[in-house]
């Protein structure tokens, strides 16, 4: 209700400016408008009519549009292109055509400062177009239809005022930007995250840090209080309890006032090590419960499960240093511009997509075990004394919960993933649009955050004693004995109440 849909996109179109001087020198910056403008052309008749090379022309687009001004608060800028191109008989679009473009970006932070420069690259970018009427003299003037060019990707946004400069070399004799078409016009649209979106977001990760951080002292504090070692699944939701805090720490603050472009790229490993510490514990929590015969309690017997995850973190990994890796050195190059890229890109979101739901139906399958387990285990509750009954449906409701509340959490986060990543993507797919508000992403996040919470308020262990109970007699447990949810637990203290229900050491 507070925050405003997290990202805003704006159009822009650039300004044909004329640039006589026959050495083109970087230092020069046109400008679209203002007192400094530069010598404007309406179209590229009145270019060829004034005799002007497609040389001379430089595409200018000024970010913000005039009389606004950048924020910190809007954390990056995604740059996307659409090229207008007209159909001519003798100027026609070729097959598989790439565009040159030699691009410079610049920032100042007064209206009346000089421009200093960012970046300078030259880009290509292969052209998808397609023309819906016949090819012929009536259909002359008509626009092709163009996919979306994916531009330029800043990881902040520290300063009040940018400036493009596009040019498109022609050099017939080396075939650069030969056969393009006949372009009219440059668009660029770009998206930013919306400053409340921000406040919002960085006011959530301000107030959940210490909540988790007291839990997690108080947890562990629990833990050393005991006279056995920590067991497997206990220093599993200790490491998922770091991972959070590391996710909630809101560094995010400094981007306000530093330009630390990298924030991005450190932002997509914490939630990948988040994601990959959360996928780990659900196999090891469900394997704990399974109550079978197998040697548990160490990491070692779960390689098989947990191997695919940290291969799985390590390509998405890998596929992120390819994009925004490089982006921190050339804000413009893109993984989707090439072939070999794109497949390349595709695949790797494809493959994690479907890693991803075979983990959720594999951990369903692990579930059903072990409620299957438990349920075969209950039919010995009613020769137990009532007391005792109560206590033990009570551990086995407290479980059946947390699990139905583990698989909604795994399938929101699978959702989550594949949408994040499909509207990460739709500007660089053209056809998949996915409208996910601010209430998803704070929702997910919130909610591993409770979810953590949860997990190391249930299962702390116990510090209270169960002795014999004077007025009631019939209670019928050792006094020594500690009360937990954690199954499969044998230690100095003795078993685990429900480790025994379970397990049943004098075996029949």
């Amino acid at each position: 209700l507070a925050a405003p849909s997290p990202t805003t996109a704006v159009p822009y179109m650039s300004v044909k400016c004329i640039d006589v001087r026959k050495n083109h020198h970087k230092t020069k910056w046109l400008m679209p408008w203002g007192p400094n403008h530069c010598e404007k052309l309406k179209d590229f008749d009145e270019a060829v009519s004034r005799q002007i090379e497609a040389n001379d022309i430089v595409f200018a687009v000024h970010i913000p549009l005039p009389s606004k001004e950048m924020s910190p608060w809007f954390q990056f800028m995604l740059f996307i292109m659409q090229l207008d191109i007209a159909f001519k008989m003798d100027n026609d679009l070729k097959e598989n055509a790439e565009i040159t473009l030699d691009v410079s970006l610049a920032y100042r932070d007064d209206m009346f400062d000089d421009w200093e420069e960012i970046a300078h690259a030259i880009e290509i970018r292969k052209l998808k177009c397609t023309f819906g009427s016949p090819k012929t003299l009536e259909s002359e003037g008509r626009h092709y239809d163009c996919d979306f060019l994916p531009f330029m990707e800043i990881g902040s946004v520290a300063h009040k005022y940018y400036l493009i400069n596009i040019r498109l070399p022609v050099n017939e004799r080396k075939g650069i930007n030969v056969g393009i078409g006949e372009i009219k016009d440059i668009r660029l649209v770009g998206i930013h995250q919306n400053g409340g979106f921000t406040k919002v977001w960085f006011a959530m990760k301000t107030f959940l840090t210490p909540s988790i951080l007291i839990i997690m002292v108080w947890y562990w504090r629990r833990i050393t209080l005991m006279t056995r070692a920590p067991v497997l699944l206990e220093k599993v939701i200790f490491a998922l309890g770091i991972s959070m805090t590391f996710i909630n720490i809101p560094v995010e603050w400094f981007s306000i006032g530093f330009d630390w472009t990298w924030m991005l790229l450190f932002g997509d490993i914490r939630q990948g090590i988040f994601y990959a510490m959360l996928l780990s514990f659900w196999i090891i929590f469900c394997g704990e419960h399974m109550m079978d015969q197998n040697e548990r309690n160490r990491l070692s017997g779960y390689w098989k499960q947990v191997g695919p995850i940290a291969v799985g973190s390590f390509c998405l990994f890998i596929f992120d240093m390819c994009e925004r890796g490089v982006q921190l050195k050339n804000p413009f190059y893109s993984i989707w511009t090439t072939e070999v890229g794109t497949e390349l890109a595709m695949a790797f979101i494809i493959v994690a997509g479907i890693c991803l739901c075979l983990y959720f139906l594999f951990l369903c399958f692990m579930v059903f075990q072990v409620f299957r387990n438990i349920s075969g285990k209950q039919s010995s509750l009613p020769a137990m004394s009532k007391a005792r009954r109560l206590h033990y449906e009570g551990l086995i409701f407290r479980f059946k919960f947390l699990m139905l509340i583990t698989l909604a959490c795994a399938a929101m986060t699978v959702i989550f993933f594949i949408v994040s990543q499909v509207t990460e993507g739709h500007w660089k797919w053209g056809d998949m649009t996915i409208q996910v508000n601010s209430a998803f992403f704070t929702g997910i996040y919130g909610m591993w955050n409770l979810y953590v919470f949860a997990l190391m308020f249930l299962y702390a262990p116990s510090h209270k004693n169960y002795g014999e109970d004077q007025s009631n007699g019939d209670l019928g447990v050792n006094s020594g004995e500690e009360l937990q949810l954690t199954t499969t637990i044998t230690h100095v203290d003795g078993p685990t109440e429900v480790y025994k229900l379970a397990r049943k050491e004098a075996q029949e």
